[in-house]
């Protein structure tokens, strides 16, 4: 029989048991974060009728989607998680309680280009909260708040999340006579960080987008606002009462900013952008943006916003929604790349490897029991392998506890434990080991997946 060479599709990630321990512990992380307030897990299926998942589809989108037919079947794997929520919610709007606050942690799929840290399968981790008809602008200040506890909570400590209101851009482009073209404009306004300002202005004032140099110039003003949350904000009034979409946004953006000090997160992790702008046609309030700040030039590794229709396709009811997406795939690759992956973490697949010294294993199988009911996890290794053989498997694994059991200490009514990082090596009753090996795994699962040394 032919050997087939085994090979990971470009794309794909896969990932050793040490990362994949890391990776997890950061899943768990966010998953915790999200439930402490108040969002309950959702899982939608992978694969998907096609017309359902295309109903909004289109152009780049459909392009990029895996595609397929089982028999007459018309299926497609889901590019995001967001298409499925909105028809999770308009299918079971009957049975779920409004406003409706979900987290999903899944593998979504994208048929693109594989790239250095872009991939083909990768993991979103998002929230949402969906409204039924309105939904009140204290939401879109907690999203940026988990967006704070979810990173700090990781060990991410030098990032900022960016804040701006659709309204306030499409009410100065109105301002303008600009609103027909606002689109492309946002688009050119969107390379400001790759290009800078110049080639920026060169691009609105050319044939293509053909804006007036005066235009050109006023934008440029504009989107140059900087300085505190409190001067930005100041610096907006100027242009109060020149249109009322412009008077919205500031005013929602204004709650927003006050709402997000209330809500815990510092002025050094949140700043109001006027740079930021989101999907075109998708977010029509409220924006954000995350950076890593010694990292600028990775790109967001959360962004999201509010929206006014989730389900439009699915439903005539009206669901107003706001939520962000983690690229939980894409940050651990860079995170790992960048250097910030805890490796002092704990990622063992158990915390005590038991080796019997006896031929019968009736004793170390008690222990063991006696160890795992205690919420230790525990391994018995009875292979027939040499002493030595055996403390390397343990090692190899990073097992922070080996207990070995022989005739001595079964007729002593003890069990020896050896600390695998220290070597020290005690003898104790059992229920006595139990409390020692717990108290040392206390202060070695201190540890955050994420080693950063700011601040």
């Amino acid at each position: 029989m032919a050997i087939v060479q085994p090979r990971t599709l470009s794309g794909f990630m896969e990932l050793l048991p040490a990362r994949q321990a890391q990776f997890d512990r950061m899943a768990d992380t966010l998953k915790k974060t999200y439930a402490l307030y108040g969002f309950t897990g959702l899982d939608t299926p992978l694969i998907e009728a096609s017309e359902v998942l295309l109903a909004k589809g289109g152009g780049e989108t459909e392009k990029q989607i895996y595609r397929f037919s089982k028999g007459d079947t018309d299926l497609s794997l889901r590019f995001d998680l967001t298409v499925p929520l909105a028809k999770y919610v308009a299918q079971n709007y009957g049975q779920l309680t409004f406003p409706f606050r979900r987290f999903q942690i899944g593998k979504v799929y994208r048929g693109e280009r594989a790239q250095r840290g872009r991939f083909r399968e990768f993991y979103q981790a998002d929230i949402d909260i969906i409204g039924d008809g309105k939904l009140d602008i204290s939401n879109e200040a907690e999203i940026p708040s988990i967006i704070y506890k979810a990173f700090t909570a990781m060990g991410l400590k030098r990032f900022q999340i960016r804040v701006n209101n659709r309204k306030i851009l499409n009410g100065f482009y109105a301002m303008l006579g600009l609103t027909e073209k606002s689109g492309d404009i946002m688009r050119t306004v969107d390379k400001l960080d790759k290009i800078g300002a110049d080639k920026v202005r060169a691009l609105l004032v050319d044939e293509e987008i053909g804006l007036t140099d005066a235009q050109a110039d006023e934008i440029l003003k504009f989107i140059a606002i900087t300085g505190s949350n409190a001067e930005v904000l100041t610096a907006l009034e100027d242009y109060r009462g020149r249109h009322e979409l412009f008077d919205l946004g500031l005013d929602e953006l204004n709650t927003v900013t006050k709402y997000l000090s209330a809500f815990g997160v510092p002025e050094s992790h949140f700043a109001v952008d006027l740079t930021i702008a989101r999907g075109l046609d998708y977010y029509t309030g409220t924006v954000y943006e995350t950076t890593m700040l010694d990292h600028p030039e990775i790109g967001s590794i959360c962004s999201g916003g509010r929206y006014d229709n989730l389900a439009e396709y699915y439903t005539d009811k009206q669901l107003p929604g706001v939520g962000i997406s983690i690229g939980l795939t894409r940050l651990f690759f860079v995170l790992e790349d960048q250097g910030y992956l805890n490796d002092a973490l704990n990622t063992a697949p158990a915390d005590v490897l038991i080796l019997p010294m006896t031929e019968d294993l009736s004793p170390a199988i008690a222990l063991a029991t006696q160890l795992r009911a205690a919420g230790i996890r525990t391994q018995i290794h009875a292979e027939q392998k040499k002493f030595k053989q055996k403390l390397s498997y343990a090692d190899k694994l990073a097992i922070p506890y080996a207990v070995f059991l022989g005739e001595d200490e079964i007729n002593a009514g003890v069990v020896a434990v050896k600390d695998m990082k220290t070597g020290e090596q005690v003898k104790l009753p059992a229920e006595d080991a139990i409390a020692h090996i717990a108290a040392g795994l206390v202060k070695l699962n201190e540890g955050l997946p994420i080693l950063d040394k700011g601040e």
